[in-house]
């Protein structure tokens, strides 16, 4: 067993009981959080595996520093480090024993334990910390054990949870130190803002990949993600013998993102079982590198027995194994404009996003619904200037706005900005950069 000292040798080197860490950019969600600590509740943070989840404890830590003066009364513990490896529930109570004994000057503390889905029965020891008014607590991760259906269960009632994503395109502009606080900086920075969403669009949005220039470096380490997201929160977590088949199946969804999917048909063009690939879907869903958008149907089993649309949570996976860019732009439009509406859907449960076919073979990219109520549809397309694209897009759209009874028709294009009339339905076209600061 470890002494209390070699525990709290460790934890200095991660805390801010000596000296300040590096916070980075600081993220919109931050301030969210913070506000969320004040409700005892179990503060669980999920997302993506190098989205920033750490970065994001250590900015909420200074925020309490800074507005509550109590470095001494926050606890950050990283489960990733390796003097921790294998920790279990009897060690985890070692190390909050020595912390409390050697550094807590006597005042509730908030705990931020950092891939807690390391630590073997982890769950018990927050609820009962939460169930006594002990500690605040937030906790992080980015495996199934994290996002679970049975964490809802053993912690009903006592958490609230925060999906953290790659950085949003306004986030991305502050990282490239470019602020944008009004519609007249919006005109006045157009033309760096439209030479930057190049960039967000192509290599995606996660904070390391965004601070660093050379394009061949930012592939390689988008790659060693997409490799640790397969190998550590999929293969290895769930214990996954049949690896070339998952390896396979990953990389057609990721080279196929923005595409009709089924089941059936996947069985047949990658020789996989069925049952197979929809076990190995849920396992790329929850963790996160992956997800699927529903046909919208007022028929719940023709909504079932029709394809779902895949897509990747960010871009830079595609492009980092290795598709043109250019020869794929639209797809990648499209793909930015799904992650941004479940961006957006997180922060808004009542949030419902969907797609829209109908049987002339008709599709609107996605049906936004919030509520009861269909608010928006929304096409996306690089060029309308093309006569038959535009026409046919806004065919569809429009076919699509009557039977869904929704007048909030836009096109999301890259730079064409209008507002037209189609078949006496008034069309918004906006460009693509302008929609993401929306």
């Amino acid at each position: 067993m470890m002494e209390k000292g070699d525990i709290i040798e460790i934890l200095e080197k991660w805390n801010f009981w000596k000296k300040d860490r590096d916070t980075g950019v600081e993220r919109q969600i931050t301030g969210k959080i913070y506000n969320a600590l004040k409700y005892n509740k179990i503060i669980t943070i999920t997302g993506v595996r190098r989205c920033g989840k750490s970065y994001i404890l250590r900015q909420l830590v200074r925020n309490i520093i800074e507005k509550e003066a109590a470095k001494e009364n926050t606890l950050i513990v990283n489960f990733e480090e390796p003097m921790f490896e294998e920790t279990d529930l009897k060690t985890l109570l070692r190390i909050y024993e020595s912390y409390m004994e050697i550094i807590n000057t006597g005042k509730k503390p908030d705990l931020f334990l950092d891939e807690i889905q390391e630590v073997d029965r982890w769950e018990k020891f927050v609820r009962s910390l939460n169930e006594k008014k002990e500690a605040g607590i937030v906790i992080t991760g980015s495996s199934s054990k994290l996002m679970s259906a049975e964490l809802s269960t053993i912690l009903t009632g006592r958490q609230l949870t925060f999906e953290i994503f790659p950085l949003s395109f306004g986030e991305f502009l502050v990282f490239k130190k470019l602020k944008i606080r009004s519609t007249k900086d919006v005109y006045l920075n157009a033309a760096k803002i439209k030479k930057y969403v190049w960039e967000y669009i192509e290599h995606g949005g996660f904070p390391e990949i965004v601070l660093i220039e050379d394009k061949e470096i930012k592939s390689k380490i988008v790659l060693e993600y997409y490799n640790t997201i397969l190998n550590r929160d999929i293969i290895h977590r769930y214990n996954i013998r049949s690896i070339e088949k998952i390896k396979k199946l990953a990389k057609y969804y990721v080279s196929n993102m923005s595409s009709l999917i089924t089941y059936r048909k996947l069985e047949e063009f990658l020789k996989i079982p069925t049952e197979t690939i929809s076990r190995f879907s849920e396992h790329l869903v929850t963790a996160k590198l992956v997800f699927f958008v529903d046909r919208f149907s007022f028929s719940l089993k023709e909504q079932e027995r029709s394809p779902r649309k895949v897509y990747c949570i960010d871009n830079g996976f595609f492009t980092s194994i290795g598709f043109r860019f250019m020869e794929n732009r639209g797809k990648l439009i499209e793909n930015m404009v799904a992650v941004e509406l479940k961006r957006r859907q997180a922060s808004n449960p009542a949030l419902e996003i969907y797609y829209w076919h109908d049987y002339q073979q008709r599709e609107v990219d996605f049906v936004v619904k919030e509520g009861k109520r269909i608010g928006q549809l929304l096409q996306v397309c690089y060029n309308p200037g093309e006569f038959k694209t535009k026409e046919r897009e806004l065919k569809a759209l429009v076919k699509g706005g009557e039977e869904l009874k929704c007048d909030d028709l836009v096109v999301i294009t890259w730079d064409y900005e209008a507002e037209e009339k189609f078949k006496d339905k008034k069309v918004r076209f906006l460009p693509l950069w302008k929609w993401l600061l929306s």
